[in-house]
């Protein structure tokens, strides 16, 4: 898994840019980012109104975790952004994505950006790269991308076994 993460560069805007080779088709790939019972197996989502199509609802949801962060609170809430753009086999985008944390006021707005493509090295696997972006100066706004890296890391390993299994 390649990961390029800006979150300890303070000169820089934090964001995420993670991806992952799985040997899956692109299609099988997407389907799991919208399908609430695939959601609850890599992400550990407890609820989900997904719409792969312009202008539907991305909408998932954790339960609160016990952990309580000291910046940020208990872990879990709510994810909620519109998509903007579809494209079978090819990935999809979310725009005006907030995340509704169990305690304290939302973070957002962020942009949320699925793709998939062939693996130059492998033409048997599908590379998955996951970007998020959205930022304004903060502590809690640094935090978040800190943990929602890590996050990214293993729900994707989480996706990739799921799915090569």
């Amino acid at each position: 898994m390649k990961k390029i993460d800006t979150a300890g560069a303070r000169k820089q805007t934090p964001g995420l840019d993670v991806s992952v080779a799985i040997a899956a088709p692109a299609a099988r790939i997407l389907k799991a980012f919208f399908d609430a019972e695939a959601l609850g197996a890599w992400w550990q989502v407890a609820r989900a109104v997904t719409t792969p199509r312009t202008l539907g609802p991305y909408a998932i949801e954790w339960v609160p975790t016990d952990y309580r962060d000291e910046v940020l609170g208990r872990l879990g809430g709510v994810f909620r952004g519109t998509v903007m753009h579809f494209e079978p086999g090819r990935g999809f985008f979310v725009a005006d994505a907030f995340w509704l944390p169990p305690d304290g006021d939302p973070i957002g707005p962020m942009a949320l950006e699925v793709s998939c493509s062939a693996d130059a090295s492998n033409p048997t696997l599908t590379r998955v790269r996951v970007a998020q972006t959205g930022f304004e100066e903060g502590t809690r706004w640094r935090r978040y991308y800190e943990i929602v890296g890590v996050g990214w890391e293993r729900a994707l390993g989480s996706l990739k076994m799921l799915l090569e299994k």
